[in-house]
Parts: structure tokens; C-alpha cells; sequence
């Protein structure tokens, strides 16, 4: 199930897709093996409208972190971010953006 965030159309706000392994060993981020990290990403929103502006890897190359503006009120996006690994894997993770006007 993908994660949901309000965000007004004037925002520019950053969101982060998280892999990063967690010492105990549970939760949802808790995907990249140990020492395995992120090799390459691509992020790309459903539709026109809400722009992914820039998106960098972050936490020792664990976690994908998006800077998103834009969209027009009272519409629903999806955004997603696809990843490559250090050990060849591949995995895919998508958040929905509703714009509203706060």
C-alpha cells in the first residue's frame, strides 16, 4: 500500500523513499541487505500537473529523497521511484500526493 501526503499546490516539499536496512530487523523500509545500498534511481510522477523538481540519494545511498511543486487542488498524484542495487536488485516504491489547498 502505498504512503499518502497532503500537500498544497504553492509547496515545494521534499519526500523520502526509505531501503535502508534496520538493525532490528523489521518495518517496512527494512529491504537493502547490510552494506547493500543504492546504485541508481529514477523517479517519475504519474501525470502532468505536480513536478518532480530534483531527487538525490541520501542516508549513504539508502534512501532516494524528491523535491516535488506543484499540482492544481483537489487533484491526486502518484509518484514513484524505482531503484537499482549495489547487489543488482531492483525494487519499485510509489507515494500518492493529494493537493489541496491548506
Amino acid at each position: 500500500m502505498a504512503d499518502t501526503f497532503t500537500k498544497d499546490p504553492s509547496a515545494v516539499l521534499d519526500y523520502k523513499f526509505d531501503w535502508k536496512a534496520l538493525a532490528n530487523g523489521s518495518g517496512a523500509s527494512n529491504w537493502l541487505a547490510a552494506a547493500e545500498t543504492i546504485s541508481t534511481k529514477t523517479v517519475t510522477a504519474s501525470s502532468s500537473g505536480i513536478t518532480v523538481d530534483s531527487s538525490a540519494l541520501t542516508d549513504t545511498n539508502t534512501s532516494v529523497t524528491v523535491w516535488l511543486s506543484g499540482g492544481s487542488a483537489g487533484a491526486d498524484y502518484t509518484v514513484t521511484c524505482r531503484i537499482v542495487t549495489s547487489a543488482g536488485r531492483t525494487d519499485e516504491r510509489t507515494i500518492t500526493i493529494n493537493c489541496r489547498d491548506r
